[in-house]
């Protein structure tokens, strides 16, 4: 991740820190005096970057292995880093008006009880629930840590401040803002070398396994490669950025926040993804491929076929298997039969009943409808282009619905958009990440605005929920890069 000091950058650039310096310039005069020294105005101070985003096409599709279109947001978290003599990792947090502080001996990340991910994140799962945001940041110092040369470890610990304007619990990628603004700042702050797809790929790690959200990798590669203005083109095999689509003259995206809060943790997402993979392996037995289970109970599939991934099966092929899953399937039924799934991030539960059918035939027809959707979007000056489109958005919203991901205020906003329709410059919108509530993005014209904020506001006054807008893409935190502030940029 580029590393620049504040004279090196431009109007333009500098003005994307405007936030982070204003919040540094205030900190003096906080009410809150652990605030008003938490950070030294003679110590370099490394402040990393990243937005959240709007997932236009391809949301849960994306640990299927799919091709998912994102557009990063102007809302960003920043994550302010200062090196600190004692070997400590203090983190401090405005969550809900309030300052909350968090603190953890590094020595134990590094080499005592806390150095096995599975006892860092048993550590933070029965910890104190009001301390689960930490998790994000130790974790991801802990992996930086890791990386470093011992020379700078010796150095001692780290004060991290977060301020970011990415509202939690709405669908826009909170958590994967905070990762990868703490590890490019972290990372800087340690001098280990760490690209932008590595940085994503480490975020992802540290949700999975230390946060233990089954996350897919494409909140956190939109975060950190995204760009101003364009969706990243992400086909997620593991990774793999296909470029950036343009979004034509004259069209935007918004968003619409339903006032539900919308979480990656929670059941229902872990659920569908679940009940995806048990779909492949079932496709898979029924096609005939080797598969064994090894003893921590993970599938491994002979896959030279699909390569392990749901969305890479032809429609044509998948209508073979379709009528053979089932509709639905007890965890203790499946295990019996078939072990375990190949995926990493998720286990069957005996006691669980999964939809599977739903859940592993959204991923193959979502793979579609994005195709389809990234080969029109440049030509939207057809008419007929802008029908299709909204139409593929609304298929994708009734498909997370089918899964069981779908809400009604969701579905209120999206009949709101329906009913203004192209006449009025609306052409589409669907639910958005992990479902379950969170934001609907919507296809316009560039001068309905206007109509989106009276959308808004009529759901608000209807509902009593809150209608957040989403209305300006913004750069992602390669574009960016880590700012390093000396003592005399203070």
């Amino acid at each position: 991740m580029r590393l620049h000091r504040r004279s090196d950058l431009s109007a333009g650039e500098a003005s994307l820190f405007d936030a982070a310096l204003s919040r540094l310039a205030a900190m003096p005069a906080d009410p809150d005096d652990r605030i008003r020294t938490f950070l030294s105005p003679q110590k370099p101070t490394y402040i990393g970057r990243a937005p959240g985003r709007l997932d236009v096409m391809g949301g849960i599709a994306d640990y299927s292995g799919a091709l998912v279109l994102e557009m990063p947001l102007d809302r960003a978290t920043f994550a302010f880093v200062q090196r600190h003599p004692s070997m400590r990792c203090e983190i401090a947090t405005r969550r809900d008006n309030a300052w909350q502080f968090f603190a953890i001996e590094l020595t134990r990340l590094l080499s005592g009880d806390l150095r096995d991910p599975a006892s860092l994140a048993d550590r933070f799962a029965k910890g104190d629930p009001a301390d689960a945001w930490a998790a994000y940041v130790v974790g991801v110092v802990q992996l930086c840590a890791e990386r470093a040369d011992v020379t700078a470890l010796v150095r001692g610990g780290f004060r991290i401040l977060i301020d970011s304007s990415v509202p939690e619990g709405k669908g826009v990628s909170s958590s994967a803002a905070l990762e990868v603004a703490a590890m490019s700042a972290v990372a800087a702050a340690l001098d280990v070398p760490v690209g932008a797809s590595d940085i994503a790929t480490a975020c992802q790690w540290v949700e999975n396994h230390i946060v233990g959200a089954p996350c897919g990798i494409m909140d956190q590669m939109t975060s950190a490669c995204g760009r101003r203005d364009r969706l990243l083109r992400l086909r997620c095999q593991p990774a793999v950025a296909d470029g950036f689509v343009s979004v034509p003259w004259g069209f935007r995206f918004f968003g619409i926040d339903s006032g539900v809060k919308h979480a990656v943790s929670g059941s229902a997402y872990g659920r569908v993804r679940t009940a995806a993979f048990m779909g492949y392996r079932i496709i898979a037995e029924r096609a005939g491929l080797k598969a064994s289970v090894d003893g921590h109970g993970r599938a491994h599939v002979d896959d030279a076929r699909w390569r392990g991934y749901l969305a890479n099966i032809p429609l044509a092929d998948f209508a073979r298997f379709e009528s053979e899953l089932p509709v639905e399937m007890m965890g203790s039924d499946f295990l019996a039969t078939y072990g375990g799934t190949t995926d990493n991030a998720t286990r069957v539960r005996p006691d669980e009943r999964y939809a599977v059918r739903a859940a592993t035939a959204h991923p193959v027809n979502e793979q579609d409808r994005v195709d389809r959707f990234a080969r029109l979007l440049p030509d939207l000056s057809r008419a007929d282009a802008t029908r299709e489109l909204g139409q593929l958005m609304l298929d994708s919203h009734a498909s997370y619905s089918a899964c069981g991901l779908g809400s009604p205020e969701t579905d209120r906003l999206v009949e709101m958009v329906r009913d203004a329709g192209p006449e009025r410059g609306l052409f589409g919108a669907k639910i958005t990440g992990g479902g379950s509530g969170g934001t609907v993005a919507i296809l316009g014209r560039a001068d309905a605005e206007t109509v989106v904020r009276d959308i808004a506001a009529r759901y608000a006054a209807e509902t009593g929920l809150s209608a957040e807008l989403f209305l300006n893409s913004g750069p992602g935190a390669e574009e960016t890069g880590v700012l390093l502030l000396d003592s005399h940029d203070a």
